[in-house]
């Protein structure tokens, strides 16, 4: 990261940056940024490697074939496409790739993967110069496309294959690709994943992996990033006791064949990615694709409120979530009760994302730390925060409760900040006297 950011303790940073502390109240252009962005580190049959892929919903339905080397309605996809029932953007990773190219005689698959060795390439005569020939990629026996040629040193390499180049073209019917394998999954798959994802801004990480290593490794990113780095985002895993808030467990399995248990995830992150910050996924029914076990007795979910689960339960003939929690369970001095509820979260990330950008963009080595300077940054401050009430995401907020002093240095400034975040009804309790 070029800049600094994260908590503090003293006023010791060395590296320019917003530095911002969210704590519990004693128990007793300062624009909203947008939503519904997530990351996944994927195992997948196609598509890019080594690097992170950038896909939206619109995408996904028009390109899927090219991107992950199946329809769109193809079960292969039936994640990707719970994940987009919430989320507007996908930073995506394959942790599976480097694997060995299906080829032939004529042409190399453009990626790694079994899904390689289901293409195949026809050649025929043109119709009408004999002396040509049309040279059809196929995908299952669909046609992807068409190139007419005299030899493959004429032929350009489209979204699935590229060329033997000198390579003697004659008619037949099919020639299949062969040879494609997936690459090997290990731990340095995510960690690479990790060092390319570090720069991107995103709202919620999710991976469906049940590796207990894996998982231990995302947490840890989770938490340095959100508190050495100042990069707010939540990470939603599949049965993670993290203890931390920055964490969402996904407890409920799904009983799809071919899937993994913990694909749930898939829609736990777009849907907590889409939330918006005056709203809560509490009671949200699920609308996704996977038959989700839902087989708890009413002890076993109070149980699982308790111990900081993502639970979704059957209310009548749908299935909802009962309780929009993260995993934390051990509430301290400074991080409440209030912390575990997502909601909060959604709120303190968007603050903490909004005022670095903004304190980054408009402030940083730009205005002079004197009282108009500071009068200034306090303004955008309040600015944003009155929106945030306007939108029903924080209440009771007055212009008293942010204050913007100088630091204990000429170039720094201390901002103090009080919110209270208006979460969602969950509970009634209602006395009704008969007369």
């Amino acid at each position: 990261m070029a800049l600094g950011g994260g908590s503090f303790t003293v006023q010791n940073k060395e590296l320019p940056g917003a530095y911002i502390n969210f704590v519990s109240a004693a128990c007793a252009n300062a624009a909203l940024s947008e939503r519904g962005i997530c990351t996944m580190p994927l195992e997948l049959d196609w598509g890019v490697e080594g690097e992170v892929f950038e896909v939206s919903g619109e995408e996904l339905q028009k390109n899927s074939k090219e991107i992950f080397g199946y329809d769109y309605g193809h079960d292969k996809l039936k994640g990707l496409r719970d994940l987009f029932l919430n989320a507007r953007k996908l930073y995506a990773y394959r942790v599976n790739g480097g694997g060995a190219k299906a080829a032939n005689a004529l042409a190399e698959a453009l990626y790694g993967g079994v899904r390689g060795n289901d293409l195949s390439i026809s050649v025929a005569v043109n119709a009408d110069d004999e002396k040509l020939f049309d040279v059809i990629t196929l995908l299952d026996g669909a046609r992807v496309d068409v190139q007419t040629a005299a030899g493959t040193e004429e032929l350009v390499p489209n979204k699935f294959v590229k060329w033997k180049k000198g390579a003697a073209l004659s008619a037949a019917a099919s020639l299949p690709l062969t040879g494609g394998e997936n690459g090997e999954v290990t731990g340095g798959s995510y960690q690479a994943y990790l060092d390319k994802i570090e720069s991107y801004s995103f709202n919620v990480m999710g991976s469906a992996a049940s590796d207990e290593t894996v998982k231990r490794l995302l947490v840890s990113f989770n938490r340095r990033m959100r508190e050495e780095m100042g990069v707010k985002f939540q990470l939603a895993l599949y049965r993670c006791a993290a203890d931390y808030f920055g964490v969402v467990s996904v407890q409920n399995s799904v009983k799809d064949s071919g899937f993994g248990e913990g694909s749930l995830v898939y829609w736990a992150a777009g849907a907590l990615a889409g939330c918006g910050i005056n709203r809560s996924l509490q009671n949200r029914v699920y609308d996704g694709g996977f038959k989700v076990d839902t087989d708890y007795t009413q002890t076993e979910l109070k149980k699982a409120v308790g111990s900081g689960q993502f639970i979704l339960h059957k209310a009548g003939a749908e299935v909802r979530v009962l309780a929009d929690i993260n995993s934390m369970v051990t509430p301290s001095d400074t991080q409440g009760q209030v912390f575990r509820e997502n909601q909060t979260v959604r709120v303190m990330d968007q603050i903490a994302n909004d005022i670095a950008v903004l304190f980054s963009t408009k402030y940083l080595g730009a205005v002079p730390n004197d009282k108009a300077g500071r009068v200034s940054l306090w303004s955008d401050i309040v600015k944003h925060h009155r929106q945030l009430g306007e939108i029903g995401a924080i209440e009771d907020f007055s212009d008293s409760d942010v204050t913007v002093e100088q630091g204990e240095d000429r170039k720094s400034v201390v901002v103090t900040d009080k919110i209270t975040v208006a979460n969602a009804m969950s509970k009634v309790y209602m006395t009704v006297t008969v007369a």
